[in-house]
């Protein structure tokens, strides 16, 4: 016997959705396979389900397209504060700058440049630098250059502005599929409710009679294996 899968998609809820929903447009209620009250509860949560899915769509699709912009400021402000360092240890080395220049700048002469592999690291760094080396202009000291400071401060707080509007993006996209999520428990339960009324209402029919009324409203029916090797194999024999 063929059994009836419920929708796993968003895609498919809606779709069974929206045909149960024609069916209470087009039919009278003395015709209709399932109840007022069913159709009440379609019409008042099929719209609010679209939204939803529209809206956890558009906050993943813009998450998406604004992380590759976010990605490049992050490739940026590591690669400045990185030359940064490096031609501040160059400048010491020469003897144009000396140990201290590095002292003031929050790392001592000769360290390895950091990775900035997270997040704190990339803040804390992109802060010591730009704070140090704004002490030493202001102490009249040889500014750094090629990169200035004022370069790497533009990379810098591009980075801090992105980052921050990427975390904005995450907590609009957890909370949309977390309102999508509790929406699918509610819509799962009015399909399974319409998908029962109407096998009800066409019990009294031959199987095949029963199926091909009820896909009419939306449901779906799979065959097993066995099924379907049966069926085939009663196709040959009747040619």
């Amino acid at each position: 016997m063929p059994y009836r899968r419920l929708p796993n998609t968003d895609l498919a809820r809606l779709r069974a959705l929206r045909i149960a929903f024609e069916k209470g447009k087009e039919l009278p209620p003395f015709q209709l396979a399932f109840s007022q009250a069913t159709l009440q509860k379609i019409q008042s949560n099929l719209h609010i389900f679209e939204a939803a899915v529209q809206e956890s769509r558009q906050a993943y699709n813009i998450q998406i397209s604004k992380s590759q912009e976010y990605v490049r400021l992050l490739k940026k402000v590591r690669l400045y504060m990185s030359h940064f360092i490096q031609v501040t240890n160059m400048a010491v080395m020469r003897g144009d700058l000396n140990i201290s220049d590095c002292e003031m700048l929050g790392f001592k002469h000769g360290q390895k440049v950091p990775s900035f592999n997270s997040e704190n690291e990339i803040a804390a760094w992109g802060e010591k630098l730009i704070q140090g080396e704004n002490l030493r202009i202001k102490n009249r000291l040889t500014p750094i250059a090629n990169p200035s400071i004022a370069v790497v401060k533009v990379w810098y707080e591009k980075y801090l502005d992105a980052n921050l509007f990427q975390k904005n993006l995450q907590k609009n996209l957890q909370r949309s599929q977390k309102n999508l999520v509790a929406l699918r428990t509610v819509v799962d339960q009015i399909i399974s409710v319409i998908w029962n009324e109407v096998e009800i209402h066409y019990q009294d029919l031959p199987d095949d009679a029963k199926r091909n009324s009820c896909k009419i409203y939306g449901i779906v029916y799979f065959f097993r294996k066995n099924e379907i090797t049966s069926l085939s194999l009663d196709g040959k024999s009747g040619n």
